[in-house]
């Protein structure tokens, strides 16, 4: 059988090795953004607002994503301090990036004077394609794959040779489960993208409340079939149990508002005059 194994290596610039990984995650930002431009003027928010947000959100997203990761895994880099920043090496997660983008824009929404929910709204659409494209990323370096599986497993999902071939990691064939959560998650950014704007279904917030409740059972079931999850007290992964604190907080919150808040609808928008100006 011919091999079909990707090079992480997209081509070299002199001694400069560019890799499939960061290319994927370059295009999976430009989408992001594309998105919420593209939304946002729907919903009276300028698009200068989401390529400032961006030059804050992205650094301190990787930023979050390595210090979650550090701080996790602070066993290792206690003994190898010089390893903190060596991210080149690898070693982020996707929970820490999304928490510290989080803050981000809130902070970013409070001194712009925009109303926060509504951004998280719009911006979550994108989030989540970014995230299925960056799973491509994983398939590419051939990490946060799950169990040792059979050739025959593989063949019976009907993957494309590929994939298969990918999965096949130092002569031992593996779960595909980026596959699986890319799937589901593509499911949920095709409901989330189809019924978001019908009249008087979504509150301003609640979006971004779907998204992250669906993300967080995906990741919830994933992470449990991955080898490389972190571990607290030895035996609970943390991100299962990000994600069972985030998806009855999420729905908490969502109630909460409903019942007491009473906040706009989605489709109200801003409030704002676009294209607007500030002084």
């Amino acid at each position: 059988m011919l091999s079909l194994i990707i090079n992480p290596v997209a081509f070299r610039l002199g001694s400069l090795s560019v890799k499939w990984y960061g290319i994927i995650m370059a295009v999976a930002i430009i989408l992001a953004v594309a998105m919420a431009i593209n939304e946002g003027k729907k919903r009276q928010v300028s698009p200068d607002d989401f390529v400032d947000l961006l030059l804050w959100g992205v650094p301190l997203g990787y930023v979050g994503a390595r210090l979650y990761y550090v701080i996790f895994e602070w066993g290792y880099y206690s003994q190898h301090p010089d390893q903190i920043i060596a991210i080149w090496n690898g070693g982020v997660a996707i929970y820490g990036g999304l928490l510290a983008g989080l803050v981000v824009l809130l902070v970013f929404c409070y001194k712009r004077m925009l109303p926060p929910f509504l951004i998280l709204d719009i911006v979550a659409p994108g989030v989540m394609a970014a995230q299925i494209l960056g799973r491509w990323g994983n398939f590419v370096n051939q990490e946060a794959h799950g169990a040792r599986t059979t050739l025959s497993f593989l063949q019976s999902l009907h993957l494309p040779e590929f994939i298969i071939q990918q999965m096949k990691v130092n002569g031992v064939y593996y779960q595909p489960t980026f596959l699986y959560e890319l799937f589901f998650n593509l499911i949920g950014l095709i409901l989330i993208l189809s019924l978001r704007h019908r009249k008087h279904l979504f509150k301003q917030g609640e979006v971004f409340m779907t998204y992250v409740m669906w993300y967080a059972v995906v990741r919830f079931f994933v992470e449990g079939m991955r080898t490389d999850s972190l571990y607290i007290f030895g035996t609970i992964r943390v991100s299962q149990a990000l994600s069972i604190i985030l998806f009855l907080v999420m729905l908490g919150l969502l109630i909460y508002r409903r019942v007491k808040v009473k906040p706009k609808w989605y489709l109200d928008g801003s409030g704002l005059k676009y294209p607007y100006t500030r002084n």
